[in-house]
């Protein structure tokens, strides 16, 4: 489940966070048209988080995510073609269906299932945290394989960068593919239910029970707020890029040390909220990446010593990947009942992830309305706001619960 939960979205995140310069030139494009592809990935994705939901209350987990990983993969070869900007588009239209639609709520709960009742922090912060320990490699090793085939990656030409970018992309692809044949055969079925009559009752009212629940809306304001401060992680190689005049590879150097961060901050998250309840967790999460984001914001890294930049990097995403460590694990402190999780997972990312509809365009326009270090402020001065709601909304979730 790990490796699924990851390798899905190697190919129309992943990439795009370790080499977003690269592949605005290679595919000669900008900040707002890139973020005008992430949108179409999320106005899909919003439709889909929604419907898989029930969906994975109704059908075997095991064979979701093996089709959806499939799926993904074949997309794959197409973004190795390098397409234009109108079948990029379309490319990560069709990535919101195969990584959300089928793969989404069904994974979600085969974790919550995993965990059992005394767990949840672990289960969903080893899976988190696996995942990124799986990022983290996976990047490491596409800078490895890029660097090696540019002759000089200082001076690479756009011919050479383009020859490295599409070995880098099938490399994935093949490798999704592999890990669908795994999923297919190892992870177990979660339980589902094949009657019509069933499948009706378990959907209306696992719908209704969520939108009952103020629990359930203030989880999708914590995860629109969290989700925001991830897709910031986007922008590291750029802002570095940008900033301090780092070449394409040290660039994706410094986008992979906050992927490497990932699998200690969420896996520790995880343990922690089984101790002090995850809201609390939240609360410092979001109290961490406020202080990161103000460090960009200002300018305070003054001439860009090394050593400072990946202190600020280091600590911004610590914050970052322990909210996405345990923020999934409310649905078991607001009590949410097992049968109705599909559900509850649909209602809280169909509200929580629409930052995949604006937040690539709205960075790409901050970004490409002030060039260099200014545009980047702009960028985490909007994730340290929207880290400030996040605390709130949190606050006030431990007062309901309390309650």
């Amino acid at each position: 489940m790990v490796a699924a939960g990851e390798g899905i979205f190697l190919l129309p995140f992943v990439l795009v966070r370790v080499f977003r310069p690269t592949i605005l030139d290679v595919f000669e494009i900008n900040n707002l048209q890139l973020g005008l592809a992430f949108s179409a990935y999320g106005t899909v994705a919003m439709g889909s988080y929604f419907l898989g939901g029930p969906l994975a209350d109704i059908f075997s987990a095991r064979k979701l995510m093996s089709f959806a990983l499939v799926s993904t993969a074949i997309g794959g070869f197409v973004f190795a073609s390098v397409p234009d900007l109108n079948l990029l588009v379309v490319l990560y239209a069709f990535w919101g269906l195969t990584t959300i639609l089928l793969f989404w709520a069904a994974l979600i709960k085969a974790t919550r299932v995993w965990g059992g009742a005394s767990s949840q922090g672990k289960a969903y912060g080893l899976l988190d945290g696996g995942r990124g320990l799986m990022a983290a490699l996976m990047a490491s090793i596409a800078v490895f394989v890029f660097s090696s085939l540019l002759p000089d990656p200082a001076f690479a030409n756009i011919t050479e960068k383009t020859y490295a970018l599409r070995a880098v992309i099938l490399m994935i692809s093949f490798l999704v593919i592999l890990i669908a044949i795994i999923v297919f055969f190892l992870v177990p079925d979660t339980p589902a239910s094949h009657d019509v009559g069933s499948i009706k009752r378990i959907s209306l009212e696992g719908l209704k029970d969520g939108l009952s629940r103020p629990s359930i809306w203030l989880q999708a304001v914590i995860v629109v707020c969290a989700y925001v401060a991830y897709k910031g992680t986007d922008d590291f190689s750029l802002y570095v890029y940008d900033t301090f005049n780092y070449d394409d590879v040290e660039a994706a150097k410094i986008a992979s040390i906050s992927l490497w961060v990932r699998p200690f901050a969420a896996v520790s998250a995880g343990f922690l909220g089984d101790r002090i309840q995850s809201s609390t967790v939240l609360l410092l999460g979001f109290m961490i990446i406020i202080f990161g984001s103000t460090f960009i914001t200002f300018g305070l890294l003054g001439s860009g010593v090394y050593v400072s930049i990946v202190a600020v990097v280091v600590t911004t995403s610590i914050g970052i990947h322990a909210l996405r460590g345990v923020y999934f694990v409310l649905f078991e402190e607001a009590k949410v009942p097992l049968l109705y999780t599909g559900s509850a997972i649909g209602i809280v990312s169909f509200i929580g992830y629409t930052p995949d509809i604006f937040m690539g365009p709205l960075m790409g326009f901050l970004l490409d309305r002030s060039p260099g270090e200014v545009g980047h402020q702009h960028v985490f001065a909007l994730i340290a706001s929207f880290a400030a709601v996040g605390l709130l909304a949190t606050i006030i979730f431990k007062l309901i619960n309390k309650k």
